[in-house]
């Protein structure tokens, strides 16, 4: 029987079977953030142990910090400092190395990861954060881990896991103009529920994946976890080989070439067996907006909010009625024209220069909307970088968008900035829970494009719709 690529990369980690079922699975890199790293790295160091490979384990400073010109190590969060000085010098006493406020490296761990080349492909990757998942859009196993099992990885190099059921989602067909893998993914998890891929190993295949850029799968595959998987995969190709060579911590010389040929061993077999499969027809996807509190709450930008009383699932009809009621919506109102005051673009789902790009291609020329507060938070300093190179810098300031420097951000609330009560917003993060963004903010997840679109708008607005307007003129 023919083997799936996340079979293969499992088969060659493990170290041992467990007598219970589960195994025992080699990890070959570690990250950490401020936010929960500092945890981990205290708790190894009140045990007495210490981290067996340090130059195979990596923190950043990201969650918390802030994100406004010239900032240091105040933050806005409540006791964010401490959270920030703690890791500093734990990461210092255990030897690993830090992506510090002020380096070159800084910015939210699963941009950074892929960015220098710390995540390649065929790697087990774990961080101490859910959205881990991302780094499957190279063709690594990542998933996230709580802070108790990073100590354990990295005193041992290990992880006790339980293998996955296997899930292939198929995504044919070609995406439209103005379509992006944030509106894959979001169709995906509107269609079959935020639990459906509980319990599943997600690969993503198909000629729309075949033919999305590298970035774009890291967003594919960083909504995974919204969709209730483990984690989600990508098999690494040509474009993937290409995007990491070179980089800072990539392998090279004969050692790439060692690697190279590992890579190309990493492609599910024609007879690989899933326990589930999806197929979604990209030919006829529009771009995707949320309605309502949950990833699962979703519909095409020209679609309407639903009617709870048609829900026959007394659980879901109630946690529709919810939704509405925070989200101040009624059944049936169009979301195309919805008011919105205010526009975020960032988080480790739609950050990189890719992101920035194609939302500054919207921009530009155009100003935001009278009222509308924008913000763009660049994923790591090093996107900032290459976008302020570009130009697009100035693209966004120029618009109306604040300009800021890299971090998690607005992408939730912690206590710290926030958009208001009761703000709507249309933002590129991955969630849209109740008060994610702020106490009862009001928040509608869609593509950067759609973000600038809406922003320049005012309301929630179908990019291909103004990029048409533009064409008449």
């Amino acid at each position: 029987m023919g083997r799936s690529i996340i079979e293969k990369i499992w088969d060659q980690h493990v170290v041992r079977q467990q007598p219970d079922g589960s195994v025992l699975l080699w990890i070959d890199r570690v990250f950490l953030h401020e936010r929960t790293g500092s945890i981990a790295l205290k708790g190894l160091e009140a045990a007495g142990r210490a981290v067996t490979h340090p130059e195979q384990v990596f923190c950043t400073m990201d969650h918390i910090v802030d994100t406004l010109p010239g900032r240091g190590d105040e933050t806005r969060m409540p006791g964010g400092r401490e959270f920030i000085t703690t890791t500093r010098a734990a990461a210092k006493a255990a030897g690993i190395r830090l992506f510090d406020l002020g380096s070159e490296q800084q910015g939210i761990v699963h941009v950074v990861s892929p960015e220098q080349g710390i995540a390649l492909p065929g790697l087990t990757l774990v961080c101490p954060d859910s959205h881990t998942c991302t780094i499957g859009g190279l063709g690594a196993l990542a998933w996230g881990i709580g802070s108790t099992e990073a100590e354990h990885a990295m005193a041992t190099k290990t992880l006790v896991v339980r293998r996955p059921k296997l899930m292939r989602v198929h995504f044919k067909g070609k995406l439209r103009d103005g379509v992006y893998a944030k509106d894959m993914i979001l169709h995906l998890i509107n269609r079959y529920g935020a639990g459906g891929g509980a319990g599943h190993a997600l690969e993503f295949t198909g000629e729309a994946v075949r033919q999305l850029p590298v970035e774009a799968r890291l967003t594919l595959c960083n909504m995974a976890v919204e969709f209730g998987a483990w984690t989600g995969i990508v098999a690494p190709d040509e474009l993937t080989f290409e995007y990491v060579r070179g980089r800072p911590f990539t392998p090279s010389g004969e050692l790439w070439d060692a690697a190279l040929a590992h890579w190309k061993t990493l492609a599910s077999d024609d007879d690989a067996r899933y326990d589930s499969e999806i197929e979604v027809d990209c030919s006829q996807l529009v771009p995707q907006v949320t309605w309502g509190t949950s990833p699962q709450h979703g519909t095409g930008i020209d679609g309407h909010v639903p009617d709870p009383s048609a829900e026959t699932d007394a659980n879901r009809r109630q946690s529709m009625e919810r939704a509405l009621e925070y989200m101040g919506l009624e059944p049936g109102r169009a979301l195309a024209g919805l008011p919105v005051g205010a526009a975020f673009i960032g988080s480790c789902t739609n950050s990189r220069i890719s992101d920035l790009r194609e939302a500054a291609r919207v921009l530009k020329g155009r100003k935001v909307a009278d009222g509308v507060r924008a913000i763009c938070v660049p994923g790591s300093t090093q996107v900032k970088k290459a976008a302020e190179a570009e130009g697009l810098d100035r693209v966004f300031t120029e618009s109306g968008f604040e300009w800021r420097e890299s971090g998690c951000s607005m992408c939730f609330y912690a206590g710290g900035e926030s958009f208001g009560l009761e703000q709507r917003v249309v933002t590129s993060t991955n969630r849209n829970f109740e008060n994610r963004q702020g106490p009862r903010t009001r928040s509608h997840l869609a593509s950067p494009a759609t973000v600038a679109a809406s922003a320049v708008a005012g309301h929630i607005t179908d990019v291909r719709t103004l990029e048409q307007a533009d064409g008449e003129r």
